[in-house]
């Protein structure tokens, strides 16, 4: 039988390993469609998304519509007439002309074991809300959010001190491993579908600046969950001395002496001790506002911090 033409939708980096073994197996992708060039940086130059970037390194067409359900778009994406839409990290719910067009229908890459964790933000939420496993879901779309048949799903057990980008990286690409596997299934008919529970549903909805705020009265487990959970993007942050410090990595001990929560106490060999509500965290690596990131050694060689000084 022959390899389906597959028009491949996603936008980050978590997307482009599956892209990039679609291609390598010599399925046939006759676009590539994410979301539009946005500002970055400080510069706020508008910036390509990796999708983008790496499509036209390889010399595929490229589309980038503000909105899919756009008519422009939709009687382009008419025209194309895909047997199979892939999609990863893509960041827009697909309408029903679009589901209903493919012959192989619209498969999706979701880095959580749905119903679990379905929305925006799965993998850093899982780490935030202290789970010990994770995994990949293929699934075959619907209308709703991450609510359709599952097709595929494996589970991974979740590193103590993973960090968002570790796991990202890990899952895009077993993701990438179990699409192939799972269109070679749809395209020879003997995949099967499993409806989701839905009443079992949970949500990881759309990270804002926010929730990167370090509350300091909080048990120093929550506090290092959270600095992994968006570690190194958006990265959780705190306050010292009236500037942004944002905090990329650091490790939670007990501690049996009570103190001020955001209390600087004496640094030692294992890092920068900050008093939680429960226990310690160790600070090891952090940025300074309008300075890059470092180990924290090297920050305090630049700025003046004594014991008793306070974050937040």
């Amino acid at each position: 039988m022959p390899k389906p033409n597959i028009l491949f939708m996603g936008t980050p980096e978590f997307a482009v390993p599956s892209l990039e073994k679609l291609v390598g197996q010599g399925y046939p992708v006759i676009a590539v469609v994410t979301q539009p060039d946005r500002p970055k940086g400080r510069g706020k130059q508008l910036a390509p998304p990796p999708v983008k970037v790496w499509a036209e390194e390889h010399h595929l067409p490229v589309l980038q519509p503000e909105r899919v359900k756009d008519q422009e778009f939709m009687d382009a994406f008419r025209r194309l007439k895909p047997d199979l839409v892939a999609v990863a990290a893509f960041g827009q719910i697909l309408p029903k002309g679009m589901l209903d067009l493919p012959p192989l229908g619209c498969i999706n890459v979701h880095p959580s074991l749905l119903p679990k964790y379905r929305g925006a933000a799965p993998l850093n939420w899982t780490i935030i809300r202290g789970e010990t496993a994770t995994g990949v879901t293929i699934m075959r779309m619907d209308e709703g959010m991450d609510s359709g048949d599952i097709l595929i799903q494996e589970e991974t057990p979740l590193g103590p001190e993973e960090t968002f980008g570790e796991l990202q990286d890990r899952l895009a690409e077993r993701g990438a491993d179990l699409l192939l596997k799972t269109i070679g299934m749809v395209t020879d008919g003997t995949v099967r579908r499993t409806p989701q529970d839905h009443a079992s549903a949970t949500f990881a909805p759309r990270l804002k600046k926010e929730n990167g705020v370090i509350d300091w009265h909080r048990h120093a487990d929550e506090i290092v969950r959270l600095i992994r959970g968006l570690s190194p993007s958006p990265c959780a942050y705190s306050f010292l001395q009236g500037r942004t410090l944002k905090i990329f990595s650091a490790a939670a001990r007990k501690s049996p002496i009570g103190q001020i929560p955001g209390t600087v106490l004496a640094v030692t060999p294992e890092g920068l001790p900050i008093a939680a509500g429960e226990g310690l965290v160790f600070l090891r690596e952090v940025q300074a506002e309008g300075k890059k990131r470092m180990p924290v050694q090297d920050f305090l060689r630049g700025v003046r911090l004594r014991p008793g000084d306070r974050l937040g």
